[in-house]
């Protein structure tokens, strides 16, 4: 294995993906009919030098995150992704770590989905994509990086956040998540990403390592949420977490009932409807 071969990989793969089924414009002035260095990198959340550097076989050892960012930015097989592990000296991750593998069908969903806010998360809770009206919404999520991208880390580490919890809400909403998180290291007990961070959070907040020593075990389910967004003001909005069978997988979906001034917020939020009506 060398370098060159992650790099001609992720060359190739690049010019074979189309701009449209990752949602960017296919342009009149393209070189390729793929996508170019600046668009891949944006889309895994990395440098376009970096990526380049990469492609060139001047940069090595690319990080675990960084290959799985890349295969899910040029939408790759399970069999492409697990060649590029390979390629970049691991080993495909496999049944006992935590999926974070983008599915046909997720995808699919995703594209149907184009103006709904929605979210993907792995079954930790670490956030793998999220689309545009997702952003629009709750913030700007791509510079986000590490344990930055876990939602339990978030929440527990004081990171900023558009929602908004009364102290009782708060409460109930700490202790499902860490109850969610106890199910997930019971289905992944040897999944080093997972241990470290149960870690990390155990270091860092008092407040988790207490939950988490009494080991309640309870999914996390859908509700309504109320976000403070800094142009549409106050919204409550139903936030529906979808599974996805097999694979692992949370869908956060956030809708408002037609009709409604919920509905007005939501579509100023996201930038489809002025201030002025």
């Amino acid at each position: 294995m060398t370098e060159t071969e992650f790099g001609a990989a992720v060359r190739r793969w690049r010019n074979r993906a189309a701009p449209d089924t990752a949602g960017l414009p296919p342009g009149s002035r393209r070189r390729t009919p793929g996508l170019r260095r600046e668009e891949v990198a944006q889309l895994a959340g990395i440098s376009a030098d970096y990526l380049t550097r990469l492609e060139q076989g001047r940069a090595a050892s690319p990080s675990v995150q960084v290959v799985e960012t890349l295969a899910r930015a040029l939408r790759l097989t399970s069999a492409e992704r697990a060649h590029l592990f390979r390629l970049a000296g691991y080993l495909p991750p496999g049944s006992g770590t935590v999926p974070a593998y983008l599915t046909p069908g997720v995808r699919r969903m995703l594209d149907r989905l184009a103006d709904v806010p929605v979210a993907v998360y792995d079954a930790a809770w670490t956030l793998i994509t999220a689309n545009a009206p997702y952003d629009a919404l709750m913030g700007d999520t791509s510079g986000w990086r590490d344990n930055e991208r876990n939602g339990v880390w978030r929440n527990f580490t004081g990171l900023p956040s558009r929602a908004l919890h009364t102290p009782e809400e708060q409460i109930v909403f700490e202790e499902t998540l860490v109850a969610d998180l106890h199910l997930v290291a019971g289905r992944y007990p040897d999944d080093p990403a997972l241990l470290r961070l149960i870690e990390d959070l155990r270091v860092a907040s008092p407040r988790f390592a207490e939950l988490w020593q009494r080991g309640d075990v309870e999914p996390q389910r859908g509700t309504t949420k109320v976000i403070d967004h800094p142009q549409a003001g106050r919204l409550t909005l139903d936030c529906d977490v979808l599974s996805v069978a097999g694979a692992d997988l949370h869908l956060m979906v956030y809708t408002a009932e037609p009709g409604t001034p919920d509905a007005d917020r939501l579509a100023l939020a996201l930038g489809t409807r002025s201030l002025v009506s």
